[in-house]
């Protein structure tokens, strides 16, 4: 059995490490401030809807299907730009964020901080 094709151009494909699922972890971060807004998980074809469409798409682990960030929330993610780290096991997103970009209505999926990690300051 043959490895699917990827939709990715061969140069981009050939740099992502992706995990035994295929998978590479996506960090998404707003373009103009920084602040650091979710983490979710691409595959090939989310990475090349991603990049050829200008909207942030993931693939949702449990539920083993393609999202568009926004789609139902109206929360979108403009891409405006895609990095890839020095190892080629994460992405970068860069996006201009409508909204909250948590789906419990936070701006961001990293709002509660750890107790312990405050006595350690």
């Amino acid at each position: 059995m043959s490895a699917p094709v990827s939709p990715l151009d061969p140069a981009v494909a050939e740099l992502l490490r992706r995990d035994p699922a295929g998978l590479v972890a996506a960090v998404v971060q707003q373009h103009d401030t920084g602040e650091v807004l979710m983490v979710a998980w691409m595959d090939d074809e989310a990475l090349h809807r991603t990049l050829t469409s200008g909207r942030a798409t993931y693939w949702s682990r449990s539920r083993e299907e393609y999202w568009v960030k926004g789609e139902t929330s109206g929360h979108r993610q403009w891409v405006r730009d895609v990095r890839l780290d020095c190892d080629g096991d994460a992405l970068l997103l860069l996006v201009d964020q409508e909204g909250p970009a948590c789906h419990t209505g936070e701006r961001s999926c990293f709002h509660r901080p750890l107790e312990a990690s405050r006595a350690t300051r």
